[in-house]
């Protein structure tokens, strides 16, 4: 029988390529994936990402979602106590180890490791330390398609909020940017790719700024 694992789900390109290899290896089974959303605003906690384009996605992959419930600017301390009940529920059921899309940040990974550890569970990290220019590439090749909806503006430039992640948007980044966005300079909403069933099918909407970040707020299409 495969091992049940939760996925720590952002609906950005990295969550979607560590689940594309989890999906991929027989002895894993995904038993739901799991996304912080911020109550009140209803939105993918830092993605800023409508929730309603999240459970999309969960449908579109086939899978079960996990939506972990905080209050605005929560706490560490709350994020954790929220996170925790979660994970004892499905310790429950058997699961010990949850995948996370992280590439190289060391400090995230001990963090993530040394919570996981207070309730004898582990991570897997399955894109752990590959090159992230090359896996952008890949990303691209395989069909997925991503749009850029958070930008961190003292490390790129907020021109780039709301455009499609694609050849020429890696042509374009500075060199100081690394291609996955890895040390936070921008987030993604992936809406197609192998792993979907169908696309999610978006609108970009305005481009805000809040609390230090530009947004691209993507709003769920409506069939005419």
């Amino acid at each position: 029988m495969p091992e049940p694992v939760l996925m720590c789900w952002s609906g950005g390109k990295d969550s979607s390529l560590a689940l594309q290899a989890v999906l991929q290896d027989p002895a894993l089974n995904v038993e739901a994936l799991l996304t912080t959303v911020t109550e009140g605003y209803e939105r993918i906690s830092m993605h800023g990402v409508r929730r309603v384009l999240l459970e999309q996605q969960a449908t579109s992959l086939n899978l079960p979602l996990e939506q972990v419930r905080i209050p605005i600017q929560a706490s560490n301390a709350i994020y954790e106590t929220a996170m925790r009940d979660v994970l004892k529920r499905y310790q429950a059921r058997g699961v010990s180890r949850v995948v996370f899309g992280d590439l190289f940040l060391q400090d995230i990974r001990d963090y993530r490791e040394r919570n996981l550890a207070t309730l004898n569970m582990s991570g897997v990290f399955p894109l752990w330390l590959k090159d992230t220019r090359r896996l952008a590439r890949e990303f691209i090749t395989m069909g997925f398609r991503a749009i850029l909806v958070c930008i961190d503006p003292k490390q790129l430039d907020p021109s780039f909020c709301g455009r499609e992640f694609d050849d020429s948007l890696l042509s374009e980044l500075p060199s100081s940017a690394d291609p996955c966005g890895e040390n936070g300079e921008f987030h993604t909403f992936v809406y197609d790719g192998p792993i979907f069933r169908r696309p999610v099918e978006v609108v970009r909407g305005e481009i805000v700024h809040r609390e230090g970040f530009w947004f691209c707020d993507l709003r769920p299409r409506v069939s005419s």
